[in-house]
């Protein structure tokens, strides 16, 4: 299994109950693929830049979640057919970065001394 980060844009109509009926399903389907939903943020809504579809905004969330690489296709084409779903961009998360090891005390302390 792979992780995934999927950042949805629902409409701006949505209030919050329907926001959340429609990010249960989205969950849902992933769910039935066989796939495991880790987190998911709602990122609030936002302006487009320009107008599209008739559209001036949407309601933003980034669902991260675990699921085979096979599945990523036939979910995208479900999340098109669904009209809650506005626009959806599925991407491969990446290894988080190594924390970078503090300097040792000892040396912090000459630096400050020189």
């Amino acid at each position: 299994m792979n992780k995934y980060e999927a950042m949805f844009i629902f409409g701006e109509e949505l209030k919050d109950d329907a926001l959340e009926e429609a990010l249960n399903k989205v969950r849902a389907e992933i769910k039935k693929v066989g796939g495991e939903v880790e987190s998911s943020t709602r990122m609030g809504a936002k302006q487009f830049a320009r107008v599209l579809d008739k559209k001036a905004g949407g309601q933003y969330v980034l669902i991260t979640f675990k699921c085979g690489g096979e599945h990523i296709s036939p979910l995208l084409a479900k999340y098109r057919l669904n009209e809650s779903v506005f626009r959806v961009t599925i991407m491969r998360a990446s290894a988080p970065l190594p924390v970078p090891a503090e300097a040792k005390p000892a040396e912090a302390k000459d630096k400050a001394a020189k």
